[in-house]
């Protein structure tokens, strides 16, 4: 088995090998539970989507499988009941894709940045607040909320720092559940201190209803500054922007350099700097411009640790915007 033209080991269009050739899956049935035994049997985590209609370009040769009925639990995918080998009434215009939660910790290409940007989805789900909320994750193109069981400091402070809502955070457990229903798509999420993104930490299988409305999270991230990146092709590279007495701003590139740049990516849990970017190079920002001359060691724990003229203070204009890029 394997997955082909998905700009990583863990994203593509399904190949299989029968008899000698590669062949592909047609996408009739194709669906989520088929994914996951994709992306278990190839060890590339929890299926994120499953693509169809030739996502990822149309295969050659055989077609090998079709109306694949997967429960999700088979140990190999040839397990799963099918028309059987061969059999199908199918093109190479409906081959079957997988994009699994792996894909995330590859150098992901150019032809992923756009799956990249929908499956790194987060977001805080309140009246009036940025970094509280309910927590909500975009997967299989549908918002849904989180569970909270076993949910501890260390994930807090993963999903905290995705969000761009800084380093912390607690779960409110005295709130009073929401009303309506909506899926709730994960529980049990046990980070480690090796992940950066929600998507790496183990968790139980995600489903539709993991749990009750009464054990959804509500999470509120540290009070502090907070940092986050706009305008890039991953969420790990962009125009640099603060946030500071209720608003966003960007940050001016006067003396912006890799030592800088390494104090955000590794604050945002995005790896090492790759490129400290000047003049707007991912396109001007708007607002204040909060931060100008900042000049960092490279080894503060946070940009806030960095010298810098006071908030607000700067003689730029949003052309000047910083920006950068990071290994994550």
């Amino acid at each position: 088995l394997r997955l082909v033209d998905g700009g990583s080991a863990c994203a593509g269009r399904v190949e299989i090998l029968h008899q000698g050739s590669w062949g592909t899956i047609c996408d009739d049935s194709w669906d989520l539970s088929d994914a996951h035994v994709v992306c278990r049997q190839l060890g590339c985590g929890e299926a994120l989507n499953a693509t169809v209609s030739a996502h990822f370009g149309e295969g050659s040769d055989r077609i090998w499988l079709d109306d694949l009925k997967c429960t999700g639990k088979e140990s190999h995918i040839w397990k799963c009941p099918s028309r059987g080998w061969g059999q199908h009434d199918c093109r190479h215009k409906e081959d079957a894709g997988v994009i699994c939660s792996e894909c995330l910790l590859w150098t992901v290409s150019p032809s992923l940045s756009r799956f990249n940007l929908d499956f790194l989805k987060l977001r805080m789900v309140s009246e009036d607040q940025e970094c509280a909320g309910w927590l909500e994750v975009f997967y299989n193109g549908t918002w849904g909320s989180v569970c909270h069981s076993l949910m501890a400091d260390i994930t807090l402070s993963i999903i905290c720092r995705q969000l761009g809502c800084g380093d912390s955070g607690t779960l409110n457990s005295s709130i009073v559940p929401r009303e309506g229903s909506r899926l709730r798509w994960v529980d049990r999420i046990q980070c480690q201190k090796t992940d950066s993104f929600l998507w790496q930490c183990p968790s139980d299988p995600w489903r539709h209803n993991s749990c009750s409305s009464k054990e959804e999270a509500y999470i509120s991230c540290a009070d502090k500054e907070k940092l986050r990146l706009r305008g890039g092709d991953t969420m790990c590279s962009g125009r640099m922007e603060v946030w500071h007495k209720g608003s966003w701003g960007t940050v001016c590139d006067d003396s912006w350099s890799l030592a800088e740049a390494e104090v955000v990516c590794q604050q945002l849990g995005c790896g090492s700097a790759l490129e400290a970017l000047q003049e707007a190079a991912f396109g001007p920002g708007n607002g204040s411009i909060w931060l100008d001359e900042v000049q960092c060691m490279g080894r503060e724990s946070s940009l806030w640790d960095c010298a810098a003229e006071p908030w607000g203070q700067n003689n730029c204009k949003h052309e000047e915007d910083a920006g950068v890029r990071c290994s994550g």
